[in-house]
């Protein structure tokens, strides 16, 4: 591998012209001499294919109908060559110098197949919220084993990587999960192969009033038990996940109730 893996960022889209270019520019802001960068749209009616066409001398994309975010970033790891793979999501952000410190690590660490670091969560206007929550993750991930992912999902999509044997392995995302398909794949991984984590923010992920974390959480959730169960026959950890839904599930509407009282003020 070279002083400088090549890494491969995968954007699915559709209409997410209002948070796109900044997604954009968190990736070609790092400044990492060895990107290769797909955005793979499904067929944009708003300005999306706009900023897509300012940005083309540091991506490559495509616009066509597809059969949602699992197909489409099926689609671009198909076409990606890097030595490490990632998505990130059009509404999602990197943190300065991210792709710097995952390279840095897969290279120093040549047994780990994949990693993940800490996520921030943030608003429409990329203030930071949700802090407990956040916490409550770095704290999981601290204490992280396949065991604790039975349990509850405390690793954020945007802020893990993972090798390009890795895909050679375990094969490509499922299209028939619309809403767990990372939980799914790190199902699969992680059965195998341990989970590094970095102890630094790689990526901020965006919730407001229609993302489907917020729009969809009780379904997600509850999905996630439901594939955690076909891991495992344990009585004891299907249980406990079980009592972690209830909770989380019970800590989301709190914060959603919240949210919206706020937006009526």
């Amino acid at each position: 591998m070279s002083t400088f893996p090549k890494i491969s960022i995968i954007t699915p889209s559709f209409n997410q012209g209002k948070f796109i270019e900044r997604t954009i520019k968190s990736v070609l802001d790092q400044g990492y001499p060895n990107l290769e960068y797909l955005v793979m749209d499904g067929g944009s009616t708003d300005e999306t294919i706009d900023i897509l066409k300012k940005y083309e001398p540091g991506l490559t994309w495509i616009s066509e109908k597809d059969k949602g975010q699992a197909d489409a970033i099926n689609k671009g790891i198909r076409m990606s060559t890097g030595d490490i793979v990632a998505y990130l999501n059009s509404d999602d952000i990197y943190e300065p110098y991210a792709l710097q410190k995952i390279s840095q690590y897969f290279t120093e660490h040549a047994g780990t197949m994949w990693l993940t670091g800490r996520c921030r969560i943030i608003d429409t206007e990329d203030r930071e919220v949700r802090g407990m929550i956040t916490r409550y993750k770095n704290f999981l991930l601290r204490h992280y084993s396949y065991n604790l992912l039975l349990v509850t999902n405390p690793i954020s999509q945007p802020a893990t990587f993972w090798r390009r044997s890795v895909i050679n392995e375990f094969g490509l995302f499922n299209i028939d999960e619309h809403l767990v398909m990372d939980y799914d794949y790190w199902l699969r991984i992680g059965e195998k192969y341990p989970l590094a984590v970095l102890d630094e923010y790689l990526a901020g992920f965006r919730v407001y009033a229609s993302s489907k974390t917020s729009s969809s959480f009780l379904t997600t959730f509850r999905q996630e038990m439901m594939l955690a169960r076909k891991h495992s026959p344990s009585i004891l950890l299907n249980s406990m996940h079980w009592i972690s839904y209830i909770c989380i599930a019970a800590a989301y509407l709190v914060l959603n109730s919240s949210a919206r009282l706020n937006r009526k003020r």
